[in-house]
């Protein structure tokens, strides 16, 4: 397996754009060279990882969390941090268009020069919102930040303290030399259980995509490289610089040793979804009134923007038969506040409609997110797939993933427009 290398000519020269920027910030400065506490310091030197070293960062919507891994001298990620996160907007799914207010979903990168030293709202940092894929989709919209104030409009965000920890720890990676800083945003953790809740989600085989990207990870601890073609994502492929987002997929080549314990992996967490729903694990739709955050902050309202925004989901069951399960699906939003209830109804609908579009056959130049659909979007082939998996994983036809790759057992001033 190869381990990427680390570009330590970068270091001095973004270090003197850092030293440059803090002097125009006039009374900001402190807070962009603040150092990094020296409790997570202690924590990089048990891991084995030190402040220089690059960083990578995963972000889940559902959980509200935000996590800090660091890279070690051998090249593989190890864990720092976990951040709950103390608001997020919108509702599960990616970001389509200006103003809808949602957190975006996919993989991005962040260089020095998204870096915000002089943020309106303490510090920041633009996470690279669109890449090449949402604008190869038709996704507008942009200034997607993490950033502090717990204020957000379609921006992950932190408290004033967190977002200056993050941003310590970013500047000082950047500083040593990363030419940009991974961030893996998710709908929520890519685990067997979520999987088998959201299966009739409208955005189910685009997160299939990222959840590709998210095994790539896992099993080898290293970042994957990211690139587009057919209008999705790939991954670890050879020669991803010069694919085209919008152009078909060449013959894709990958490391053997890598694709097969990603194959592997996808294999076992196919088995396990295909076996929870055999057991009655029944699909949903979660509808926010607008966004959440971490149960943390349930006792800190008034730190939040919109508190009153902040409640519970409503968890819509879904019938997994096409054209059916209109009125349960209507009964499960009685009473609740006329948010939830229209929010949920439309979900409801657009699920639905999705479940009777996937059976006809998709245009090759639609821009819509349904272009990402896999060649068998139907729920019940899907499942029927998943219950042979889990019976060949039942008969012990899924091996064991390689020793040597392992799987991993156990985050200009920001204004406030809409995003």
């Amino acid at each position: 397996m190869k381990t990427r290398g680390i570009a330590p000519a970068m270091g001095l020269a973004v270090l003197a754009a850092f030293a440059l920027s803090a002097c125009e910030q006039s009374g900001l400065a402190h807070r962009s060279l603040a150092p990094i506490p020296s409790e997570t310091v202690a924590l990089m030197e048990q891991a084995g990882t030190t402040k220089e070293a690059p960083m990578l960062i995963r972000a889940y919507k559902k959980e509200a969390e935000l996590e800090i891994w660091k890279m070690r001298s051998d090249g593989h990620y190890v864990h720092l941090k976990t951040f709950p996160m103390c608001r997020w907007s919108g509702q599960l799914g990616p970001k389509r268009r200006q103003g809808d207010r949602q957190v975006p979903e996919g993989f991005y990168a962040i260089g020095p020069a998204q870096m915000n030293p002089n943020s309106s709202y303490y510090l920041s940092f633009n996470v690279g919102y669109p890449n090449a894929l949402d604008r190869s989709l038709g996704h507008t919209g942009g200034d997607i930040m993490v950033h502090g104030a717990c204020s957000s409009a379609g921006c992950f965000s932190m408290t004033d303290k967190q977002i200056a920890e993050i941003y310590a720890i970013a500047r000082s990676s950047l500083a040593g030399g990363q030419r940009a800083i991974q961030m893996q945003s998710f709908p929520f953790k890519m685990t067997a259980e979520n999987l088998a809740k959201h299966r009739l989600d409208p955005n189910i085989d685009f997160w299939k995509q990222l959840k590709e990207g998210s095994d790539h990870f896992e099993v080898t601890l290293q970042e994957p490289q990211v690139a587009f073609c057919n209008r999705r994502y790939v991954f670890n492929a050879d020669g991803a610089a010069n694919l085209d987002p919008d152009a078909a997929c060449p013959p894709l080549k990958q490391d053997p040793e890598i694709a097969q314990a990603v194959a592997q992996k996808s294999a076992q967490d196919d088995a396990k979804v295909a076996q929870l729903v055999q057991s009655g694990v029944k699909p949903v739709r979660i509808v926010y009134q607008d966004g959440g955050q971490h149960p943390a902050f349930a006792s800190r309202v008034p730190e939040a923007s919109r508190p009153e925004t902040i409640v519970p989901p409503t968890e819509i069951a879904l019938d997994e038969k096409p054209n059916r399960g209109a009125g349960s699906a209507s009964a499960n939003l009685a009473a609740k506040s006329p948010v939830v209830t229209l929010a949920g109804a439309k979900a409801a609908d657009e699920s639905r409609q999705t479940r009777v579009v996937a059976m006809a056959p998709m245009r090759s130049d639609h821009r819509d997110m349904s272009a990402l659909a896999a060649s068998d979007p139907s729920p019940t082939n899907s499942v029927k797939k998943l219950a042979r998996s889990a019976r060949a994983a039942s008969a012990g036809d899924i091996p064991t993933p390689p020793a040597s790759i392992g799987v991993r057992k156990s985050a200009a001033a920001h204004s406030s427009k809409t995003f």
